[in-house]
């Protein structure tokens, strides 16, 4: 069972503390609320709930995926024309993406402020209490990382509004959002379990902690930081790359060794828990809007071996001519503006009946991510010789599959050449090997938009050439009007 399943009508009592003299008639309040552990645990699970794509607010994946050289937006021209402006760097601060995304995060640190401030005072068991206290600085530190490398300075919320003064704040500088999330994601490693079962599995780990962590200093490019805190990753449990990479998408084999940070989602619930990214994504024969389009360069982007045999992540990401779709059929190119569709946040109409009720999660870091940025962080540490050995288990698991998926033509024997060990070791030709892999491995997992923002300039500007994209002008996105038209504390 998944946490989110604790979910009862998710914090009606996270409103402004005293916002109105009269007191709220049929629901809870922050002061009359938390009040025992059951309370505690219930308010945690709100927080987690914002972490989810049980609707569409969640817009992550425009902003990992659309706005970056992976990918366009899709579906119908007319369709959602705010994401075609994000894609295209012509968007307004009215932009409803871009407000979207701002509320239903700030929503998320706001509840996690209320457990923070209220959670200590109850009564209660304190090894729970100081996990709960772990758990919501996590998902602090996760909103927070989200917000800051989308919007760059942003207001720093630490506390709940229980005053005037803590309701507008003005915007803090990028460093200062670093350096809560670092502090956060340090206190939460100290009280979050190794790992968890049975219905406290989703919950995030001390390994969470580390690995996100270790994302921060990358991002920040604090080289030998991230390797601590890969090491530590490494020491608090036993992770490893399942054999076949697709299992990382299907929900009968998620929540796997290789899991770290994975948002839960369950289907059939009421309220719904399941999650919307399906219906998104999924052909419009199965009710679905087909957005977030993969492109021609990102398929170009997969090696082939000389005897035409590509890397099968290439069709485990994507639907694509001469394959098949999720439901066993050939996959029909006319689906999708571009010719393919995004696989794995879609289920099949046979594991996902309402569509936009689906029961897979949102894997968000796994052990391939953490060996990639054990690669970088060597590489740039002048540490090639090293740095090539999490780069090639990556590569290894990927080819492979075809020792463990019975589904690949050839099953049983893995083809000549495919992708073959990186034996270079210099500093800049590895720099870009390592950063090809990480474009292939996690293709359509949320994360190529901010990955080229933070490799600086010329990278950024090259990929996204096709969009007029300027670094210096786009590197962030801007605030959302409607935090301007209520925060007099922002003025641009």
């Amino acid at each position: 069972m998944k946490i989110l399943k604790f979910l009862v009508m998710t914090l009606l009592f996270t409103g402004c503390h005293n916002f109105l003299d009269e007191n709220l008639q049929g629901v809870f309040s922050s002061a009359t609320f938390y009040q025992t552990q059951s309370d505690a645990l219930v308010a945690l699970t709100g927080v987690y709930n914002v972490a989810a794509f049980v609707n569409t607010k969640n817009q992550l994946w425009v902003f990992g995926d659309v706005a970056s050289d992976d990918a366009v937006k899709g579906g119908l021209a007319g369709d959602q024309s705010d994401i075609q402006y994000i894609d295209q760097f012509s968007y307004v601060r009215t932009n409803t993406v871009l407000s979207n995304v701002w509320q239903y995060y700030y929503e998320g640190i706001s509840r996690a402020n209320y457990v923070l401030y209220y959670v200590p005072r109850i009564n209660m068991d304190n090894s729970i209490k100081n996990r709960i206290m772990g758990e919501a600085k996590f998902l602090r530190a996760y909103f927070y990382f989200n917000l800051v490398n989308i919007y760059g300075e942003i207001p720093l919320k630490t506390q709940p509004p229980l005053s005037p003064a803590l309701i507008n704040l003005p915007k803090s500088p990028v460093a200062d959002i670093y350096a809560q999330i670092e502090a956060d994601l340090t206190d939460a490693s100290k009280s979050l379990s190794k790992t968890y079962s049975g219905t406290d599995i989703g919950r995030a780990t001390k390994g969470a902690a580390f690995g996100l962590l270790a994302k921060a200093k990358l991002y920040n490019q604090d080289w030998s930081g991230a390797l601590v805190a890969i090491d530590s990753l490494e020491a608090s449990a036993t992770y490893s790359l399942v054999p076949v990479y697709k299992n990382n998408f299907y929900d009968s084999t998620q929540n796997n060794n290789e899991s770290i940070f994975e948002i839960q989602h369950l289907s059939m619930q009421t309220p719904s828990l399941g999650s919307f990214l399906n219906q998104w994504f999924s052909p419009a024969v199965y009710n679905g809007y087909y957005f977030d389009a993969p492109v021609q360069n990102f398929i170009n982007e997969f090696e082939v071996t000389p005897g035409g045999v590509v890397d099968p992540r290439l069709d485990y990401t994507v639907g694509r001519a001469g394959n098949k779709w999720l439901n066993g059929e050939a996959f029909d190119p006319t689906w999708s503006a571009t010719g393919f569709l995004s696989k794995k946040h879609s289920q099949s109409k046979y594991d996902a009946p309402i569509i936009g009720n689906s029961g897979l999660d949102y894997v968000y870091m796994r052990y391939a991510d953490i060996l990639l940025m054990k690669a970088e962080a060597l590489n740039e540490l002048n540490q090639g010789a090293q740095a090539v050995v999490p780069l090639n288990l990556v590569r290894k698991r990927a080819r492979e599959s075809y020792l463990y998926d019975n589904s690949l033509p050839g099953f049983g024997s893995v083809p000549a050449n495919l992708l073959p060990d990186v034996v270079y070791t210099d500093q800049a030709s590895l720099r870009i090997a390592i950063q090809h892999e990480r474009r292939v491995e996690l293709g359509f997992e949320f994360h190529r938009y901010f990955d080229l923002m933070r490799y600086g300039q010329q990278p950024a500007e090259a990929a996204l050439a096709s969009t007029g994209f300027s670094y210096t002008k786009n590197r962030y996105f801007l605030i959302p009007q409607i935090e301007l038209d209520t925060n007099p504390a922002i003025t641009n």
